[in-house]
């Protein structure tokens, strides 16, 4: 496996849990990085998810990643700031994390690979592309589900 096979892959997984996520939430593309035998794939959460809703956010993955099997290696149960790593059993890394303003992130890390050249995500983001944006905005978008007690 190449990088950009690793890439390919980390893109699949991130496609897998967003469709296992029910309502759907708007997402983009966060950046790509390359190390010198790995890639990762990132994408930021649009949707604006509540306090009230996080735990429900946080518990559908953590379901769908057990599902999946895999292996989940640390969760931070922080209020403000939780978080879930887990693991494939390919090797790839996967997180959840919750950032500022409640911002969800996703990111997948590949293992070593040999080395190659990566092309951008093949996949389109469901809302407004940030593609080359120096920063992602806070989340922005509504939703009558997940968004539910939010100021």
């Amino acid at each position: 496996m190449n990088m950009q096979d690793a890439a390919e892959r980390a893109d699949g997984l991130l496609d897998e849990v967003f469709a296992a996520i029910q309502p759907a939430v708007q997402w983009t593309h966060g950046p790509t990085t390359t190390g010198s035998c790995d890639v990762t794939r990132r994408r930021v959460v649009m949707t604006v998810i509540s306090a009230e809703r996080r735990g429900s956010f946080l518990g559908l993955v953590d379901r769908f990643w057990h599902k999946s099997q895999y292996k989940i290696k640390a969760v931070n149960r922080d209020a403000d700031v939780p978080a879930v790593f887990a693991e494939t059993k390919d090797g790839f890394g996967v997180s959840l994390i919750v950032g500022g303003e409640g911002q969800v992130f996703f990111e997948v890390d590949s293992p070593c690979v040999q080395e190659s050249e990566v092309a951008g995500p093949a996949s389109k983001p469901n809302g407004p592309s940030y593609a080359g944006a120096e920063i992602i905005p806070r989340p922005n978008v509504r939703d009558p589900f997940w968004s539910a007690g939010a100021s």
